[in-house]
């Protein structure tokens, strides 16, 4: 058994659904202050990202309207698409949500933006947030 203690729950990255990246970036990038982190494009959606302390902030513009993103900007425009937490072990806490009778979009982990673990809680479960969890 390990004497290492798991590693607290932390707010890995906030997802923003935008309608264009150009348009937005300058805003985070050069009147915030917050330096451009490189990240592979997911899910349909071309993914940028800039450092807030610890955590990221993810801007996503849908690479066509029948993606998530695209579908999310279409019903609701541009905003918060989801918060991401941290955890220290993705198919515990998986185990722990689905004990809990918290509702799965995925059932099991799969490989997202930062080529992390990730899996979706439904936001019906989730008091109306689509909550990521990703592992460290």
């Amino acid at each position: 058994m390990s004497n290492v203690a798991p590693r607290p729950t932390r707010i890995s990255h906030i997802g923003i659904a935008v309608a264009a990246l150009d348009a937005i970036i300058p805003f985070y990038r050069d009147v915030l202050g917050m330096p451009e982190v490189p990240l592979d494009d997911a899910d349909g959606a071309k993914i940028r990202a800039v450092h807030a302390g610890e955590s990221l902030v993810e801007l996503l513009e849908a690479d066509s309207p029948d993606t998530p993103i695209g579908r999310f900007v279409a019903k609701r425009g541009p905003g918060i698409h989801h918060i991401c937490f941290a955890v220290d072990d993705l198919d515990a806490t998986l185990a722990r949500c689905k004990s809990a009778g918290i509702r799965l979009i995925d059932e099991t982990p799969r490989v997202g933006a930062e080529g992390k673990r990730i899996a979706f809680l439904h936001p019906g479960a989730t008091a109306g947030v689509l909550i990521e969890l990703s592992e460290y």
